[in-house]
C-alpha cells in the first residue's frame, strides 16, 4: 500500500500540529500492531486447545459406540491438536497399523471419518485382495515403527 500524502501546511503552527498527529498516529499504529501479533497468538493457543479437545471427544466416541463417527475432526484438526497419527486395523486380517496424517495426499480440510473407506491394507493388498480398513483412533505418536504406506 502506498503511504498517504499529507501536504505540507503553510504556517509554523499547523506545520507543528501535524507532525504531532502523525508521531501519535505512528505510535498508535506501532501500539495496535503489537496487541494484535499478542491477540493472535492466544487465538492460535486456544484453537489448539480446542482441536485437541475435539479429537479427544472423537476418540472417547469412538471407544463408546465403536466404526467410524460423523462428525469428526478434519485432517488438519488433528494435525493442529496434537495427534497426527491415526491407527487403523485391517477388517481382513486383523493387523494394526499407524497412519501418518499429515503425509497423506487428501486434502488437509478432509474429514478423519471420511478416510475409512479410502484406506486399504497394504499385507492384503500383496495377495490381491484390498479390503478397507477399520478405524480405531487418533493418536499422538505411533505405537510402533511405521511400516510401509
Amino acid at each position: 500500500m502506498a503511504p498517504k500524502h499529507h501536504p505540507t501546511p503553510l504556517s509554523g503552527g499547523d506545520r507543528k500540529a501535524l507532525n504531532k498527529e502523525l508521531g501519535k498516529a505512528r505510535a498508535m499504529a506501532g501500539i495496535l500492531a503489537a496487541r494484535s501479533a499478542e491477540v493472535r497468538a492466544k487465538a492460535e493457543t486456544l484453537l489448539q486447545q480446542a482441536d485437541r479437545l475435539l479429537c479427544e471427544s472423537w476418540n472417547e466416541r469412538m471407544w463408546a459406540n465403536g466404526g467410524p463417527i460423523d462428525p469428526s475432526p478434519a485432517i488438519d484438526q488433528a494435525v493442529n491438536g496434537g495427534y497426527p497419527w491415526l491407527e487403523i486395523e485391517c477388517s481382513r486380517c486383523k493387523s494394526k497399523r499407524d497412519v501418518d496424517l499429515a503425509a497423506l495426499r487428501h486434502p488437509p480440510t478432509t474429514f478423519v471419518h471420511d478416510l475409512a473407506s479410502r484406506l486399504r491394507c497394504s499385507k492384503c493388498a500383496k495377495v490381491n485382495r484390498r479390503p478397507a480398513a477399520t478405524l480405531l483412533q487418533l493418536t499422538q505418536r505411533p505405537r510402533q515403527a511405521a511400516p510401509e504406506t
